[in-house]
């Protein structure tokens, strides 16, 4: 008998590879029922990741989306899925045990069927708690492995991970092959250890298509006994998404797999759909090389999803970084140049700090590390000289065991500055909140929502759903639309509407009379969440702020200088966003 396969659609995971932003969620309505007439898919990636941090960002509420989202898709026998980051939730920080747990009962609650669980450390125990809710709730847990290329991670590796999976209730074990470099007969070779150890183990296979591996290996995948595989469509597929539907299914099909039938009418009004979405608007905060495959990510093994937030940070730094150069006497590099030296210091750092896998948050820290030491060298400052309490946390252990050993300098480095690290369970580390939050709740007059949905939003992405009910999530989408528009038009600020033009004081004073400024004090680029000498970091929107206190810092030619608030009380609004250029005296943020 022919090996069945299933394919899941990954739409939520093709927009966070590709942008900055995705469908909303009369969009995501709109494009259900004829997903649902393509009758390929078993299953679609409907949420998790970013998806609830976007949905705040647009203004518009996470909990209508997810439920309006899954319905249809449901109610036609279509299983949805979900990802979440274990010890991390949906964030990129770890999350206490009883916000996770709201997090299962809610996303059941809504519409949520399959609950994909991973950790970038595949430390096991940030996960057992994962299978543990997903089972007590009625979700289908699917622990997932977060594959790589390393001296490290090994097929002995992998299944002394999946044996806790097990061990702990896992119904599915995922290969979330999250930047594309696992090797096709590695992948192949470890997927036949899974179904022979574990028969009544689903396998699913996640693969981005970026490096240019991931059609060999489904193949290899598939023939070794995998039992789904997520794949992408036009036009979004590809690039550093995933494999095309179509061409996934041509190529099993002929191999001898019995794979289902595409609704080819259905995947055209689809493909149109979703290019009306980028024409619409997605389109402006779309990176174009994201559409395109490179093989230099076989050397720094960096994941296809976070590329667009990558490029954002890398075009951020890069005028901070050619101006140190100028200044120093040295040759400046454009932005291909120093997309190629990123990737050279990522393939530097990465197993000197452990080489955790290279998926949220760790390929963030990881990348964070590499381009905050090529803005060191251009300083004159020696590597590891700008790393913030995320990092360190990482590499002290506190967010789980990292799978290879650290260089003998970052050791170094982390004892003279006092530093201790941790071996225990990660999650003793972060204490129960959801009393805290109920107190907000109360104190704001804001309602709880259908199975404490609002509540878990508030624990979740604090600062994200302060910014949404107070309105000024929308009015930044609106004005970041407006000025992205512009861009591509190649027209000037003058043209925007009278009310974004309107400066951040006049917007803020009008509604906070007695507000007040704080300021950079010298010109560069803005860097959030850059820790200088170990002091605080930057602050959201809503925290209390004393006098000294600092807000952020801004990368000046001769160093980071920090911005300090000169007056205590809480911030109301924070102007200058990460990568921004501010002159001297500009304001950052408003404090009351």
């Amino acid at each position: 008998m022919e090996k069945k396969i299933r394919f899941c659609l990954v739409y939520r995971d093709m927009w966070q590879s590709s942008g900055k932003y995705q469908p909303r969620v009369d969009q995501l309505k709109e494009i259900a029922p004829v997903i649902v007439k393509m009758g390929c898919f078993a299953r679609v990636e409907t949420n998790g990741g970013a998806f609830e941090q976007v949905n705040l960002l647009y203004g518009e509420n996470p909990n209508k989306a997810v439920r309006e989202w899954t319905k249809p898709l449901r109610e036609a026998g279509i299983q949805t899925q979900m990802l979440e980051r274990g010890l991390n939730g949906l964030r990129m920080y770890p999350v206490p045990s009883d916000v996770r747990r709201l997090m299962f009962k809610v996303k059941k609650a809504q519409g949520v069927d399959v609950v994909r669980s991973f950790c970038g450390l595949n430390d096991y125990r940030n996960l057992e708690l994962s299978i543990k809710y997903a089972n007590e709730f009625g979700l289908i847990s699917q622990a997932a492995l977060s594959i790589t290329y390393s001296p490290v991670h090994t097929i002995e590796h992998y299944m002394e991970i999946v044996d806790k999976y097990v061990e702990y209730g896992a119904k599915e074990i995922g290969l979330k092959d999250m930047a594309g470099i696992g090797r096709p007969a590695m992948l192949g070779k470890l997927t036949r250890c899974i179904k022979e150890k574990y028969p009544h183990l689903v396998v699913q296979y996640h693969g981005h298509t970026g490096p240019g591996l991931s059609m060999a290996s489904v193949l290899e995948v598939c023939r070794n006994g995998a039992d789904i595989i997520d794949v992408a469509m036009e036009p979004l597929s590809w690039g550093m998404v995933h494999p095309d539907v179509i061409s996934v299914q041509a190529m099993l099909r002929e191999a001898g797999f019995d794979v289902p039938d595409i609704n080819m009418s259905a995947y055209m009004e689809a493909r149109t759909l979703t290019q009306k979405f980028i024409d619409d608007f997605l389109g402006y905060f779309i990176e174009p090389k994201n559409k395109i495959c490179t093989s230099l990510l076989l050397g720094c093994g960096l994941p296809g999803g976070m590329m667009g937030s990558m490029m954002a940070d890398l075009k951020g730094l890069k005028d901070a970084i050619n101006l140190s150069l100028r200044n120093a006497g040295k040759p400046e590099l454009s932005e291909d140049e120093l997309l190629v030296k990123l990737f050279n210091e990522v393939q530097y750092v990465w197993p000197r700090v452990g080489t955790p896998g290279l998926v949220t948050p760790f390929s963030q820290y990881v990348k964070n590390i590499a381009l905050m030491n090529i803005l060191a060298e251009a300083q004159g400052k020696p590597r590891y000289s700008n790393m913030d309490k995320n990092m360190w946390d990482m590499i002290l252990g506190r967010c789980g065991r990292l799978p290879g050993p650290l260089a003998p300098e970052i050791v170094e480095l982390a004892k003279s500055k006092g530093y201790e690290f941790f071996d225990g369970v990660p999650q003793d580390n972060y204490p129960d909140e959801l009393p805290k939050y109920r107190e907000m709740m109360k104190e704001r007059g804001w309602d709880c929502g259908e199975d404490d949905e609002e509540l878990f939003e508030l624990a979740m992405h604090e600062r994200q759903y302060i910014d949404y009910k107070e309105g000024r999530a929308k009015k930044n989408f609106i004005e970041a639309l407006a000025k992205a528009k512009l861009k591509a038009e190649g027209a000037g600020e003058e043209k925007l509407p009278d009310e974004i033009k309107k400066t951040a004081i006049e917007r803020v004073l009008a509604k906070e009379p007695d507000a007040k400024t704080v300021v950079a004090p010298v010109s560069g680029q803005v860097i959030w969440e850059l820790s200088v000498d170990e002091k605080s970091m930057a602050k959201p929107i809503g925290t209390s702020v004393k006098e000294g206190d600092t807000v952020c810092f801004v990368a000046a030619y001769y160093g980071n200088e920090e911005v300090h608030a000169l007056y205590g009380g809480k911030i109301i609004e924070v102007v200058a966003q990460q990568g921004d250029k501010v002159q001297k005296g500009d304001v950052i943020a408003f404090v009351k």
